[in-house]
């Protein structure tokens, strides 16, 4: 149920260093106002449902169905939030939850961690977030990365994943401003990218900039909230413990940062502690190249699940296999860490999320 992509030798050691281990769930909520662009995300109809996105799904992670949500999960362009992937196999596993607000326009409705970060300005701006925030992010990243990765143990695991809403775009700016060629390689919740709308608008992006920048100042001036603050979580953690990036594009992104602050820092990062973990529905997306850009980020390795709605009985599933949503709130690391954790299958899996998605449309219909 777990394919590895890129250095697999790498990867199979972490793999067989955390069978059998139960991993401590972390999700990072952010927001772009790159989002906010008319088509450049799926993850809510309109440009209005994709601002309550991140918070809904946090409030379906922590409570699971419930009849009078005080944010109900927005409707998408086509199929179900990935949440319930997340939420069915955290709940089933019994796996601790831990939400962080690193930079919303309304705080999540649940129990969460404030960072103390701002949301991001779109992009095209160059000045997406105060470099002070920035820097205030990287070190509350370190410092819960280091409260989590003791609650894990070192003999265990911390799944990081992201909820931003326009991140694959950013992720794409950051990646750029790095020097890393990503033009076409990326993913989006879209069945088939936009790739020209991604490079347009990142182009105007980095058009003002002087590079090369520092790591800081880059996701200063086209970033989101969410990568500093991930990035000082794994670097603090995979000291420790290991660490799942639980994402595709956004988690390649943040990695291709976290080796960019090493460099900046002249600081020794264990990048052997470390994996990103994302479905197959990204992995195998014949509409980018992730293994490719995967491939430009070397140390930290590539896994998907392959996890398929193949043969799923509800029509909101079955799309993902034609490219719709693919991947979000950790959902592709979390059903990596059922089948380490519990060996589950196919079977399981697609019946747990199953299980939950009617549950929820017998409260919503």
């Amino acid at each position: 149920m777990i394919q590895l992509h890129t250095q697999p030798l790498q990867a199979q050691q972490w793999l067989e260093r955390y069978r059998g281990q139960l991993p401590v769930f972390a999700c990072v909520l952010g927001f772009t106002a790159t989002c906010l662009i008319p088509g450049i995300s799926a993850a809510g109809k309109t440009p209005e449902d994709r601002q309550y996105t991140a918070i809904a799904d946090a409030e379906f992670l922590v409570n699971g169905v419930r009849t009078q949500p005080k944010y109900p999960l927005p409707p998408l362009i086509a199929g179900a939030s990935p949440v319930y992937i997340s939420r069915a196999i955290a709940a089933a596993l019994d796996i601790p939850v831990y939400l962080f607000d690193a930079g919303l326009p309304t705080p999540p409705s649940v129990a969460h961690i404030d960072l103390g970060g701002l949301p991001a300005a779109c992009l095209t701006t160059g000045t997406a977030l105060p470099l002070a925030t920035v820097r205030k992010l990287y070190q509350q990243g370190l410092l819960w990365g280091e409260k989590l990765a003791a609650i894990a143990g070192a003999a265990s695991y911390l799944i990081i994943g992201e909820c931003v809403v326009g991140g694959t775009t950013t992720a794409l700016s950051l990646l750029e401003g790095l020097g890393i060629d990503a033009i076409g390689k990326v993913n989006s919740s879209h069945p088939v990218c936009n790739h020209q709308q991604k490079a347009e608008i990142v182009a105007r992006g980095l058009a003002g900039l002087k590079l090369p920048l520092s790591p800081w100042e880059l996701v200063a001036a086209i970033g989101d909230p969410m990568q500093i603050a991930v990035a000082g979580m794994a670097i603090a953690a995979s000291r420790s413990c290991g660490v799942l990036l639980a994402g595709g594009t956004q988690m390649l992104a943040v990695a291709a940062l976290i080796q960019a602050i090493g460099i900046d820092l002249d600081l020794e990062i264990n990048t052997s502690g470390i994996v990103v973990g994302t479905t197959d529905w990204v992995a195998n997306d014949r509409s980018g190249d992730t293994v490719a850009l995967a491939r430009l980020i070397p140390q930290i390795p590539l896994l998907s699940t392959k996890l398929s709605f193949a043969n799923s009985h509800y029509p909101q599933l079955q799309v993902y296999q034609q490219g719709f949503v693919k991947e979000g709130v950790g959902a592709g690391g979390l059903a990596i860490a059922a089948s380490l954790d519990r060996d589950w299958g196919q079977v399981q899996m697609l019946d747990s999320i199953e299980q939950l998605l009617a549950a929820s449309l017998a409260v919503t219909q």
